[in-house]
């Protein structure tokens, strides 16, 4: 709760700084509030919370303070990242920053939820700041389209959650995760209104983790948002949805596998395959970023079906290499910052820029799974633990990161190809905090491995 309660007061700070049209000091504010968020959940690994503030709806596990760790950094180096963009509306910077705070503030309680109705306000919290982030862009219509696009689709899933979560309290008698499972596991609930209220409540899940066939919003979303709000997307809401998904499937729905497990795998099937193999023809930047998250939805569910002691030690994993993939591909368009976002533009920026090239390579190389970057580590523990007793659905998996090497590495030789009009190619000049950015990712993308050991 400590961390919670300096992130949302950070937020709060930064919105009353924002008056003085001081970006500067908004910046800084943030900064300090998440490191210091981020040294008070790793502090409570060891000790008890600092302010002894116990609320039963919350309750950071160990695993728990791994992700919320982990989607508050994703946080910080999106927001250091992001600032070129976010300063250049004086006015309005301490707004965007104070709204990816508060959207943290949902993700933390979508981590340490107890109960279904602290995993909905979580889930609120987390979506609607960024309901608004999308259409930040106040001058591109893309920008408004994707905003009123992701908030119909998004208030649609709510309606199906709420649904879902109406019948199984009235399978149940309960909204607490525990009492849920030991209903399930007693035979005390069952019957059609459990059953459907779980398949509900996968939906709207797979919706918020934009897995086929709830993936159709999230490409025009992607593309239509600020880059900084697309790698928040990408990355802290993509953890913070996998990890509620695998709180929900494998613990309190755990004895209801038979139910749902059958309806995952087809789904988790056809999530890559529509992923690669629509991310193959893309010509927009965001948008192969968009498929290519779609496709990776498909991978990180495997932790999920494997039901595996260790599940969620593995998606940790796998989740951690991804971020800090996306994360390095967003701060290196925003140093881009073309605004028609065409692959196209990416061609040949490794000859002017080493660094930006280096990080390129290896951004997409994690991607793409290839050893020893951390994202083959992750595949690989994912793909491991699911092998002996869903070896086809591994089979698959395979072949799908087959056709994404494809994809990966014709975006690779297009970066490092020769321009034939060297004028056409962008002179990029990261800011400092742009190169500390990439330099924490480049530290995350060559040691991931090491936490597999």
């Amino acid at each position: 709760m400590d961390a919670l309660i300096v992130v949302f007061l950070t937020g709060l700070i930064c919105m009353f700084i924002a008056m003085a049209k001081m970006p500067v000091y908004v910046l800084i504010t943030a900064v300090i509030g998440l490191l210091l968020a981020i040294g008070l959940l790793l502090s409570q690994w060891f000790n008890p919370p600092l302010l002894q503030v116990n609320y039963e709806g919350l309750e950071f596990t160990k695993i728990g303070i791994l992700f919320s760790s982990l989607a508050l950094l994703f946080t910080f180096l999106i927001i250091i990242g992001g600032y070129s963009y976010f300063k250049k509306e004086v006015e309005h910077t301490g707004e965007y920053i104070s709204l990816l705070l508060f959207s943290s503030v949902g993700a933390l309680c979508m981590i340490a939820f107890t109960d279904l109705f602290m995993f909905f306000l979580g889930l609120e919290i987390l979506s609607i700041p960024i309901y608004v982030m999308v259409g930040s862009n106040k001058k591109d219509l893309l920008s408004a389209e994707a905003s009123l696009k992701y908030f119909f689709t998004g208030a649609f899933s709510t309606g199906v959650l709420l649904f879902g979560i109406a019948w199984v309290y009235g399978a149940t008698g309960s909204f607490q995760l525990k009492e849920i499972e030991v209903a399930i596991s007693e035979g005390s609930a069952s019957g059609p209104l459990l059953s459907i209220g779980i398949l509900m409540i996968m939906s709207a899940s797979l919706f918020k983790v934009s897995a086929a066939p709830f993936h159709f919003w999230s490409p025009d979303v992607y593309q239509g948002s600020p880059n900084a709000v697309t790698g928040y997307m990408a990355s802290v809401i993509k953890l913070v949805g996998m990890f509620a998904f695998l709180k929900l499937f494998t613990v309190t729905f755990g004895d209801m596998y038979s139910l749902w497990s059958g309806a995952l795998y087809g789904l988790i099937v056809l999530t890559m395959f529509v992923g690669n193999l629509s991310a193959i023809g893309q010509t927009k930047f965001k948008r192969l970023m968009a498929y290519s998250s779609i496709a990776h939805a498909g991978y990180a569910l495997i932790a999920i079906m494997s039901q595996e002691p260790g599940s969620d030690w593995n998606l940790w994993n796998y989740m951690f290499s991804y971020g800090f993939s996306i994360l390095t591909l967003i701060t290196i368009s925003i140093v881009l910052d073309d605004k028609e976002d065409e692959f196209s533009s990416y061609k040949g920026i490794g000859r002017k820029n080493s660094f930006i090239g280096f990080m390129l390579v290896l951004s997409l190389f994690s991607l793409a799974a290839l050893p020893p970057m951390a994202g083959f580590f992750g595949k690989f523990m994912v793909f491991s633990s699911a092998f002996n007793d869903y070896p086809m659905l591994v089979i698959l998996a395979i072949i799908n990161s087959g056709i994404g090497v494809y994809y990966y590495l014709t975006f690779v030789i297009a970066a490092l190809s020769k321009q034939e009009d060297d004028s056409l190619v962008p002179i990029l000049k990261p800011s400092i905090l742009q190169y500390i950015v990439l330099l924490i990712c480049a530290i995350g993308l060559l040691t991931g491995g090491f936490f597999v050991v």
